[in-house]
């Protein structure tokens, strides 16, 4: 794996509140390049909260978020053409766009940028289609599609604008166990492949153990708990332990 094609992300003193109720308390994190860093913690800890600031999808009332030493704001005021690196991100709900197709959903990002031909976009689909393992399916509707095609339609959607930092929230919610491991080896082939770095917010601590880079902890607002994905059976965090108890699982 190429981890130079990823990009570094730093959080730094991330606080937001919503209605004045505190939701990020300070949250510190640093995910290397081209790592596959898995956030978890219970319900309403923050997690998506956490993963649409890196996004630029909401504003911090404090602290900084840094992509390969860019603060993020600097990042996102730049034109798509100057931007030094891309950033995609996959849905929960995958939020296609039911009226169009599977070719019109991926495509959506590149027509709008205008920085590509007819050919080109029509030859970028099909190789992230392949790469997601839906070659042939351009024409269908994601009303055609079960749930798991469309988290992987997402999946390619994200990775046609060639990002080098990809962001998931929940990208297993709602999928059996066999889904779940096959969007878990493409997580990995994703970064064998390309190298992105990939930032997963998930609940499935199994499924986090398994693709995981690092495993940060979420609770209370704030990052208690950072390991490597092997090693945090042995961590000696109570709230981690108690997390491992009640999903029944050893790493």
């Amino acid at each position: 794996m190429d981890s130079t094609r990823g990009v570094s992300i730093e959080v730094s003193g991330l606080r937001k509140s919503f209605n004045g109720t505190p939701v990020l308390r300070g949250v510190d994190l640093r995910v290397a390049a081209g790592e596959i860093m898995v956030i978890v913690g219970g319900s309403g800890e923050g997690k998506s909260v956490l993963l649409r600031h890196i996004a630029g999808l909401e504003a911090p009332d404090a602290g900084t978020i840094r992509l390969n030493g860019m603060e993020l704001h600097e990042y996102l005021a730049l034109p798509p053409a100057a931007k030094p690196f891309r950033l995609s991100m996959v849905f929960q709900g995958a939020a296609l766009l039911n009226s169009l197709s599977v070719a019109d959903n991926v495509s959506l990002r590149l027509k709008e940028h205008r920085t590509h031909s007819r050919p080109e976009i029509q030859r970028i689909v099909a190789t992230c289609l392949e790469q997601v393992d839906l070659g042939g399916s351009e024409a269908k509707l994601p009303g055609e599609l079960s749930g798991g095609m469309r988290k992987r339609v997402a999946i390619a959607r994200a990775l046609a604008v060639e990002p080098q930092v990809i962001l998931y929230d929940e990208p297993t919610a709602d999928l059996d166990p066999i889904l779940t491991v096959q969007i878990g080896q493409l997580v990995k082939r994703i970064q064998d492949t390309r190298g992105a770095t990939q930032v997963i917010v998930a609940h499935d601590l199994a499924l986090a153990g398994e693709i995981g880079t690092h495993i940060a902890v979420l609770r209370d607002g704030r990052i208690v708990d950072y390991q490597p994905a092997r090693e945090l059976a042995r961590s000696d965090n109570p709230y981690t332990q108690e997390f491992l108890r009640a999903a029944n699982l050893k790493f």
